[in-house]
């Protein structure tokens, strides 16, 4: 699995997934428990990895919707 997005905003990495899953590209979510265990103040940024395979197609879905991967 490769990082495509890293960010502090649940509803980007909830936008992008759902982006992914339309374009039927597989994502997980990494980082969430640890987003939790810090009060949910923003400090730790959740990531969210696809598949090495569709990271190329991924970046693309990401640039078209203009997401930054803030990476």
């Amino acid at each position: 699995m490769k990082e495509l997005l890293r960010s502090n905003d649940p509803t980007i990495i909830a936008f992008a997934s759902a982006l992914l899953r339309g374009e039927g590209i597989a994502c997980f979510e990494m980082d969430v428990n640890m987003s939790v265990l810090e009060g949910s103040i923003g400090i730790m940024p959740r990531r969210l990895m696809v598949r090495e395979d569709d990271l190329d197609e991924a970046e693309t879905v990401m640039r078209d919707n203009e997401i930054p991967l803030g990476r």
